[in-house]
């Protein structure tokens, strides 16, 4: 995946175009995330017990990921995300481990 829980991203398209937050969950299933205090959806509830009022409780819903623009950490700037198999060794054994990159400054995204 490209975007992953903690990111801060920016939304590119619909009512919250512009703004960015920190993504709180990801459903790559259906391919969508929710970002925190945006793109939020109001949800009616009943009162259960006799007497006791309905309320509106105001959610992140999701949003696709095909409208979302990370954020490098490093030059702040909303960018596109690639990947780089990088080499560490641990112990006396040498592990490749894929890493994200920024595509525009080239520094790894953590």
């Amino acid at each position: 995946m490209k975007i992953k829980t903690g990111d801060r991203v920016k939304i590119i398209i619909g009512k919250d175009k512009g703004k960015e937050g920190k993504v709180l969950q990801v459903f790559p299933a259906t391919g969508k995330a929710s970002i925190e205090s945006l793109n939020l959806a109001i949800k009616h509830l009943r009162g259960h017990r006799q007497g006791e009022k309905g309320q509106r409780i105001e959610f992140p819903a999701p949003i696709n990921l095909s409208n979302l623009l990370l954020v490098c950490p490093a030059c702040g700037k909303g960018t596109r995300v690639g990947f780089k198999f990088v080499e560490e060794i641990s112990g006396d054994k040498k592990v490749k481990e894929k890493v994200r990159i920024c595509k525009k400054c080239g520094k790894t995204i953590e």
